[in-house]
């Protein structure tokens, strides 16, 4: 009998599902951004760290549609695009969860979610339909909100949060960029955030982190991406780095050199 080597399995290549290259955004004569490159996966939490006036935001608000870039492509799941506004980006999959939330306080839960979407039957709000599919998305996120009929006005900051971002996968967005989740949380409340991120890699979805807390960055993501000055200052997977290293890449006060590491594809 003849025996032949098994031929070992492959691990499929991780979804593109993201790529800019030389994006380029200037306000007059500020160079808001300058030849600025990203790479976002399936499946994975990219983190985007840098001072005050780095570019982080408005980097956020060239992928949302609200500033459409100078010079640069953006390529979305392998294919050119353009994104001129808040619709071009919602259309392609993105979506965008900014720092001040836009909940509405006197508004529960479902009306909150479902603002804009509202599912109809027959001319008339279908409520019943709303409150179960808001209650199906909450627990695939195992998300801490006892009641879906409760006034956001009443939740807790994390809680808060959570609805914001679960209100950003009502339209099944394959990218989710999240302004400052963790800011001005307690310690519970933040590992709930974390958590609910957590959840979004799960459901193969490509994340940006953006956020000024070091901590927090190294707890959830995969990979730091560091702005300086509108510009790429290094780039880390978070298994081969110190939070010292992070710090020195956003203050310069390491080289291009030897703070940029060897980036492989993402975990799967």
């Amino acid at each position: 009998m003849t025996y032949r080597t098994p031929i070992p399995l492959r691990t499929p290549a991780p979804e593109h599902l993201l790529e800019l290259r030389g994006i380029s955004k200037r306000f007059g004569a500020i160079r808001a951004l300058e030849g600025v490159d990203l790479d976002v996966y399936a499946g994975e939490v990219v983190a985007i760290v840098g001072d005050n006036g780095a570019g982080k935001s408005t980097l956020m608000k060239v992928l949302s549609g609200v500033h459409p870039h100078d010079s640069g492509t953006i390529r979305f799941a392998g294919n050119p695009v353009t994104i001129s506004s808040p619709t071009d980006s919602r259309r392609l999959g993105i979506e965008s969860v900014y720092q001040e939330l836009s909940l509405c306080d006197n508004l529960d839960v479902v009306s909150n979610l479902w603002l804009g979407r509202e599912l109809r039957t027959g001319g008339r709000l279908d409520e019943v339909e709303m409150e179960q599919r808001s209650w199906m998305l909450l627990r695939e996120l195992s998300a801490r909100v006892s009641s879906v009929r409760v006034p956001v006005a009443a939740l807790s900051g994390g809680q808060r949060q959570t609805v914001a971002i679960a209100r950003s996968l009502i339209g099944n967005p394959r990218v989710v960029i999240l302004d400052e989740p963790t800011a001005a949380l307690g310690v519970a409340q933040t590992a709930e955030v974390l958590n609910l991120i957590e959840r979004l890699r799960e459901r193969r979805l490509g994340v940006i982190l953006i956020s000024h807390n070091i901590a927090d960055v190294q707890a959830v993501a995969d990979r730091i991406v560091v702005l300086r000055l509108g510009r790429n200052g290094g780039e880390f997977r978070v298994a081969d780095v110190t939070s010292e290293m992070i710090i020195g890449a956003i203050t310069g006060a390491t080289s291009v050199a030897s703070r940029r590491t060897a980036v492989a594809e993402p975990r799967t």
